[in-house]
């Protein structure tokens, strides 16, 4: 027991009665509420996030295999943006035209792996087609980008924030 009546739990003040009763607050009904509410929302959203992952998109028909398809191609956009995202995390470099270039590229980039993904995966034959054009285009771009100076812009991760050190991708 400490001075004045009080022990100490870790940080948490517990007052003893001498009728060896215990005071204990550790948390405010407040508090554990919104952390229930919190905790079971979670639970909602990620049970009905699993539940239409594995149903059929109509009841008594068979999953479609198409949907692995779907899957891919969600992946590889995802996969798309993750790394078009990343790339475009740069240091400043103080000249704002090597900046753009630096920023542009990873951005057409992600614009050309999203439309091969299109291609590889979609059904549409426009749309297929207005993929292709979106490759060509994005790479013509990039190689236009890369040559705008004559030493070339890297964006690789040792020019990237908060990275230390690292070989050029």
């Amino acid at each position: 027991m400490v001075e004045g009546g009080f022990a100490r739990v870790g940080a948490v003040p517990i007052s003893i009665n001498p009728t060896s009763e215990f005071d204990v607050t550790l948390f405010s009904r407040g508090f554990v509420r919104r952390r229930v509410i919190s905790l079971a929302t979670s639970l909602s959203v990620m049970a009905t996030s699993f539940a239409l992952a594995q149903a059929p998109k109509h009841p008594g028909q068979p999953r479609d295999p198409s949907d692995t398809d779907e899957q891919q191609f969600l992946f590889e956009n995802d996969l798309a943006m993750s790394n078009m995202n990343r790339g475009m995390l740069i240091k400043p470099s103080g000249d704002v035209d090597r900046d753009f270039v630096a920023l542009m590229i990873p951005h057409h980039q992600g614009a050309v792996d999203m439309a091969r993904a299109e291609i590889k995966y979609g059904h549409n034959g426009a749309l297929r087609t207005l993929a292709q054009k979106i490759v060509s285009q994005q790479e013509q771009e990039i190689s236009a980008l890369r040559g705008a100076f004559p030493t070339p812009v890297t964006s690789n991760a040792s020019t990237r924030v908060g990275a230390a050190s690292a070989s050029p991708n």
